[in-house]
């Protein structure tokens, strides 16, 4: 029996994955019409096999279209800024062209007022002076520059908000949707917590 497909493959093959079924019909007695040659039976295997075949073939149709698209936007840069060499284009498909976002995110842990400047956060992995950041939570959003950071506060340009515990600093609030290739704006990350008993 062939090997038949059950699961998705690696894209990276060097020949064809896809295995073929030689079908056969029944050979019967003309004149008889006893069955002389059973033919190819139809089996579940199969019908997986062309399923996942056909599955198969659009994952890789779909990786082909990707590479080309990141192709066409690095010639077109390559027109319009000289040896950049694609740089600064991201075709939002989940594969890095040396473009790599920055996803540096952490919670506020005690509640903050407007005009605060310190806010004492779960932790500053990630996060520099001089750089901007996102404050949100469900109710506000501004955009603030760090002027310093130390083991567990990060300090910032006065709030133009008030801010609730758990509310987040990040440096990045965008969702990207590699199934869409497109940004979305991030949103208010609510949590529920079951608790229970250990013995």
């Amino acid at each position: 029996m062939n090997k038949l497909m059950n699961g998705e493959i690696p894209l990276n093959f060097k020949k064809n994955p896809y295995e073929r079924t030689q079908w056969h019909d029944d050979i019967t007695d003309p004149v008889t019409g006893e069955v002389i040659d059973d033919g190819t039976p139809f089996m579940s295997e199969f019908a997986n096999n062309f399923e996942w075949g056909i599955y198969n073939a659009y994952r890789f149709m779909i990786e082909i279209y990707r590479q080309q698209e990141r192709m066409r936007i690095q010639l077109e840069l390559d027109g319009r800024v000289p040896g950049n060499s694609g740089t600064f284009a991201d075709a939002l498909d989940g594969s890095s062209n040396k473009i790599t976002l920055d996803k540096a995110m952490t919670d506020i842990i005690e509640a903050v007022a407007i005009g605060t400047t310190t806010l004492k956060v779960a932790s500053v992995d990630g996060f520099t002076p001089f750089t901007q950041v996102t404050i949100f939570d469900d109710v506000a959003s501004e955009d603030v520059v760090i002027t310093e950071v130390s083991n567990d506060t990060i300090k910032v340009q006065a709030l133009k908000n008030a801010y609730k515990k758990g509310a987040k600093v990040a440096r990045s609030n965008v969702l990207i949707d590699t199934a869409n290739s497109e940004m979305g704006i991030g949103d208010w990350q609510t949590y529920k917590v079951e608790l229970v008993e250990v013995v």
